[in-house]
């Protein structure tokens, strides 16, 4: 499959659930359960794009490193010191609830495995009768 056409329905995916999850806490849960979903929700989502860019640039389209090792390495523990510094905050200044932004994180992780479920069904071969 091309990256681009899997890459657009995982972002498509995002932010349905990303939807479906903060739609859901905010009837059923407080506003900082519901504010730490769609927040985290909002931050996953914008590392996921932020990460695709990186390894994007750093590899050409035959699978060549277009830049030195150290770049993206350094590039991606940045981004992971940034996405820690932003969590430390929301928690420490009382802005969100944990759990709900603990959900919120998890939804690119749910869109990555209903994408490779709902792949290995279109590809599991059907039983004609």
């Amino acid at each position: 499959m091309d990256w681009d056409i899997i890459y657009s329905d995982l972002s498509r995916r995002n932010w349905i659930i990303l939807l479906v999850l903060s739609s859901i806490s905010y009837f059923l849960m407080s506003h900082s359960i519901t504010m730490g979903v769609i927040l985290g929700g909002f931050i996953i989502i914008a590392n996921f794009k932020v990460f695709q860019h990186t390894i994007c640039c750093a590899f050409s389209p035959q699978g060549i490193m277009r830049k030195k090792k150290i770049s993206i390495i350094a590039k991606y523990y940045l981004r992971l010191l940034a996405l820690g510094i932003i969590i430390y905050i929301l928690i420490t200044r009382g802005w969100v609830d944990p759990v709900g932004l603990a959900v919120g994180l998890s939804t690119v992780v749910i869109s990555i495995v209903s994408f490779g479920i709902s792949s290995a069904w279109d590809d599991f071969p059907r039983e004609t009768t």
